[in-house]
Formats: C-alpha cells, structure tokens, sequence
C-alpha cells in the first residue's frame, strides 16, 4: 500500500514540484521514497512495505528500462502471473506484485487488467512512446486523481498532492455541492475541486501528445438467476470466500483483522484465522453506539485478542478536522471519523487488516433493500391516488405513524432511492442553496436507472449503491481513514470472483421473509455462532443526534452557520431554522445538519487555511486554538 503521484509534460523546477507532492501524501507511506525524472515525465512514490521488503521499491522498472511503473495497491494472484509471464520469456528482477504490473501490460497491455485480482490504481509511463497508461481498480477500492494544467497532465492518490502542482487554481465546484447535499459524498466524476477528477472505478486512462482518453473496462452489473439450488448457492459462496480470504492474507507482515460483531467481519475473522481484531465504541452513549460488547463475545468464542477504543466526545471534536483533511473532500458520514480512530488504534499494533467493506452492497445487506417489498401493499393503486393520498399525508404531523410510507409509496423507485443517504431533496436544497440547483439526483441517475430497469426493485437499489454509494462514501472512507494512520486495508468481500458469484444470486436468495443477505446468513453458519449470523445490521452510528443538541455543540454548529463561507453558499435563515428545529426536538435534522457543518469545516481547512499550515496542524492538539486564533 503506498501513496503515488507526478506530471507529464516539461515542468519548471519538476524535482522540487514532485517533492512537494510527494510530501503531501507521506502518510500513504513512510517507509521510504523515491522519484523517477525525464524530460517529459516525472513519477513519485510513498511506499508502505508489505510484500516484498527488500527489493520491492518503485518506482519501478523493465528490464530496459523504458516503461517505469509507480503503483497503489495489492494484487493478490500476482504469483500466478509472474509464473506465466516468466514462460513467456519475460525476465523478472524481484518478487514483489509491483512487477506482474510491468511485464503484464507488456504482454498483454490493456487486457491485463482482464487478469489482476485485487486492489489497485497505478500509472506506467513508456518513455519511448511518451506515452502514459493509468487504471483504477474494479470497485474503486483505490483511489486516483487526475487534472491537465497548461496542457501537462497531472495524477495522484489524493488530491492535496495535486494542489501542490503550480498553475492549478483552487476553486470550489459547486455543482459537486449540490449533489452533495443530496448524496452524502461526492457523486461526481468531477471533485469538489473545479477541474480535478477522479479515475471512475473500472476505468483506465490514456495520455499521448497532450490528449487524453479515458475508458470503461469494467461494470458491475448484476445478472441475478430466474430460479437456482439455495445449498448449491450457499456452497459455492463458502468456496469462494475461503479462496478470496486466503488470498488476502498474502502479505510479508502480520494481518489483523477490524470486528465489529456482525456477520461481515465475523465471518473473514473465522474464515481468515487471523489472531488479532480492533474494535471502537462510544461509551456512556447507550448500547445503540457501542459495538464493543458483542465484538469481545464474539472474540472470546473464537479466542482472538480483541483491542478496544473508546472515543471520548472530546477526542471525537479533535480529530473531526483531521479526518476531514485526510479526506481531501467533504462526506457527512459521521462514521468516518470513527473509522479514524478504528485505524489509528489498529495502525499501533499491525500494518494491515481485514475488513467487510462490500458484503452488503454484494449480499444485499442494507435493510432499505426490504422497502419494495414494504410498499406493495400501496403501490398496486393507481398513481393519481398514491399522490393524492401523499398529498394528504404531508399535511399531517410529522411524527404520525404511516405518514412517509403514504408519502414514499406515491413515488417511483428512481424518484426515492438515490443510495443509502438521501439528506436534501430537490426541493429543500432549492430553499437551501443560494445558487440555484439545476440537476436533481434522480435525473443524474436516469441513465443508469433505465439500463437496470429490468431488474427487480432490490436489485435496482442494489446496483445503485454498487456504483455510487460504494465508491463514493463506503470504500472512500476506509482508504482515507486508513492511509491517515499508514494502514492498508484489505476487503476480501470485493474480489472480482466473489462479485462474479454474488451477482448471479437471485433475488430471493438476498431477500428473504424480511431478512436481508439471506444467503450469505446460511454460508456464515458453518463458522459464526447462529446469534451472530442472524444479527441485524446495525451500522456504524454516531451520536451526532444527541449531541448537536447540546450547548457546546450547538454554539460550534451556530457559529459557522452564520460566517462567511455559509453566506457565500446557503440561505442562513432555512440553514439557522434546521439547527433550531432540531434543538428544540422538533424534528431530527441531525444529519442535513451534519452534512453542512462538514461541508463548511472543509471549506475553512481547504480555502480560508489555504496556504498549507493545515498539512502542518494535523497532528497537533491545538486546533482549535489556532481556529479561534488565539494561538
């Protein structure tokens, strides 16, 4: 797992611009770092030592030394290939995964990412063709960035490396914002950053002669079986996820695991045999956000070591800024900032882990999936008397029992299910948004939504979230979360075999008498206590609800709400009423409020503190001191 970045084009001063960019992304690896520099091309690397210790090092070369490699990730089969590649002929001078990369586009060029099975986003450079390859990973595991700047293109694991890069002009990109406030994350293949983009997942991109061209090479659509044997299902998820596992843990340095007590990490701690497992919860917040019981439970049946983290409310107000600068851009899931911490605990102990990122998007786990089946019971009338019968429920009381399903039940799936977050509708962020919002989610999706019409409701909801809610919230968090404290995870549940299997269950076989990933439930009986495969999924919740009602919190909250960046971009009067309203238990705003104050404390670290002291305060404990400025 390592950080990599560079340029391709003639740069002034390219040795001290690719050090600056390097230097932001140290945390992707401490454990060494080099450069390559040509005429056209300049390539960096962080490196965090995994595999191959010794001789692993990148960036890294062919054996003439015209294609030159820097690469993000773990592949996972890479002994497989380096096997068929050496009798092909092709002459190998380590036994690191990073060279497979090399010799493989050699072979076999775009068509190698057909081959590789694991995590990945890398770039090669030829130099005789000046030409450069770059890809991503299947699901987006791995993240790359990309923007051109007077002709010259120019790539990163994160995008605060590419703000190092001279000429690119930091502006915030609003129509990122409006999604935004509607996704939870960003949700657009350009950042928050005007004019850098990321590297959609399943992609692959082209740079010669200053033109750029980017391709799909992979999409994870589901192809679900009209009729199959549950047992066979159930024996062939066993298989693959004991192949999947076994392949993770090819690594030259002990693998832990994270645990939560749910079935997903649960079953890789069993499958995996790994003998260590970090755990975090809130204490004195109620049961509802401490997992740290049944994760112990679960340990001690099993005999594993768990480490377990208590986050105080004001260790959580500390790294809040940290965490939203790892992250480069906003994500109001408050759960990312326990994910911080999950991986700083982990990080003192080991340097990778397991973790169960993708089972429910690939088993069918969140119980929003259970919804259509919910709705039939209204969605057989006529359309003219749903809406009349929502139009009548809106004007009840909010807190009426029966009020959202009339008034969810009037709509069509696209114009209800954006992903799992659906914080502002359009409506709303009209009374919000100070510039007026022009694409509304449902019509950013309809041409996904129409090549998945013919899917069932679920699995609609399913493919959705493969495409956006993974990529954009889920895997973002765990990386950023992870890297801040040099930490890979490793997610066997996103491996392109298992997704191959997953994608052909039927519906029923997720979806089963108001139990979500039903089949994935029967295969983890075989190694989980039955309380454990039956447990609901819970999540990862934060207390945000209960304490933006409190003064403290309230005061912090308040005080951006009414500065100048919050007059910039939002209508104060609705932004005020939200906080209001939810002080006063009105109603529970907690997450579009969440979801602003984010928004606004990344504009204060990206833009008012815009000159690189951030990089510098992330590991100090006087921010907020320095906030304030009383420092």
């Amino acid at each position: 797992m390592c950080g990599i970045c560079g340029f391709i084009g003639d740069t002034a001063e390219k040795e001290q611009v690719l050090e600056r960019m390097m230097r932001a992304i140290r945390h992707r690896g401490p454990d060494d770092s080099d450069a390559y520099v040509s005429r056209q091309a300049a390539l960096g690397f962080q490196r965090l030592s995994i595999i191959d210790l010794n001789t692993g090092m990148q960036p890294m070369y062919n054996e003439t030394g015209s294609k030159v490699l820097v690469f993000n990730g773990e592949i996972y089969n890479y002994r497989e290939l380096r096997e068929t590649l050496i009798q092909k002929g092709h002459v190998f001078q380590n036994a690191s995964d990073s060279e497979v990369l090399l010799h493989g586009y050699e072979e076999y060029g775009r068509e190698l990412l057909d081959k590789v099975r694991g995590m990945f986003a890398f770039a090669i450079w030829d130099e005789e063709k000046e030409e450069l390859f770059a890809a991503r990973d299947f699901f987006g595991i791995k993240p790359f960035y990309y923007t051109q700047v007077d002709g010259k293109l120019v790539f990163a694991s994160e995008i605060k490396s590419i703000l190092e890069y001279p000429g690119y002009e930091r502006r915030v990109n609003e129509a990122a914002l409006e999604q935004y406030l509607s996704f939870q994350h960003s949700a657009l293949p350009e950042t928050f950053f005007a004019g850098i983009y990321q590297l959609l997942p399943g992609h692959y991109l082209t740079w010669k002669e200053q033109k750029l061209t980017v391709q799909r090479y992979f999409d994870p659509t589901l192809q679900p079986a009209k009729s199959g044997d549950l047992k066979e299902s159930i024996q062939k998820i066993q298989e693959i996820l004991k192949k999947s596992v076994k392949r993770h843990l090819v690594s030259d340095v002990k693998v832990a695991s994270f645990l939560s007590g749910g079935i997903d990490s649960g079953l890789l701690l069993a499958i995996s045999g790994c003998d260590e497992t970090f755990t975090v919860g809130f204490q004195n917040e109620g049961n509802l956000y401490d997992e740290t019981t049944r994760a112990k439970e679960l340990a001690d049946k099993l005999g594993i070591v768990n480490n377990c983290k208590y986050i105080t409310r004001e260790e959580f107000e500390e790294a809040l800024p940290k965490a939203i600068y790892y992250r480069d851009e906003p994500l109001g899931d408050a759960s990312a900032v326990a994910l911080y911490f999950l991986s700083q605990e982990a990080s003192k102990h080991v340097k990778v882990v397991l973790s169960g990122e993708g089972s429910d998007e690939l088993f069918g786990g969140y119980n929003i999936y259970l919804e259509p089946d919910m709705l039939r019971y209204i969605q057989w009338l006529p359309k003219g008397i749903r809406k009349g019968l929502a139009a009548l429920a809106k004007k009840l009381p909010r807190h009426m029992k029966g009020r959202s399903y009339l008034m969810r039940g009037a709509l069509s799936l696209p114009e209800r299910y954006i992903g799992n977050a659906y914080i502002f509708h359009q409506e709303e962020k009209e009374r919000l948004l100070k510039r007026r919002p022009t694409l509304p989610p449902d019509q950013l999706l309809a041409q996904v939504y129409e090549s998945i019409r013919h899917l069932s409701d679920s699995d609609q909801m399913q493919s959705i979230d493969l495409k956006y809610w993974l990529p954009g919230d889920i895997l973002k968090k765990a990386d950023r979360m992870s890297m801040a404290h040099s930490l890979e995870v490793r997610v066997p549940f996103l491996d392109r075999d298992v997704f191959e299997v997953t994608r052909a269950l039927p519906s029923r076989m997720k979806f089963h008498k108001g139990v979500t990933k039903y089949a994935l439930r029967e295969a983890s009986r075989d190694f989980l206590p039955n309380q454990v495969s039956d447990r609901r999924k819970l999540g990862f919740p934060i207390p945000i609800r209960n304490w933006l009602k409190e003064d403290a919190w309230y005061e912090r909250v308040r005080e951006l709400f009414t500065g100048t960046a919050a007059d910039t971009y939002f209508n104060r009067e609705y932004l005020l009423g939200l906080l209001e309203e939810h002080r006063a238990g009105l109603e529970d705003n907690s997450r579009k409020i969440w979801t602003v104050y984010i928004f606004l404390l990344w504009h204060q670290i990206y833009f008012e503190k815009g000159d690189g002291a951030w990089s510098e305060w992330t590991d100090r404990k006087d921010w907020n001191q320095r906030r304030s400025g009383s420092l």
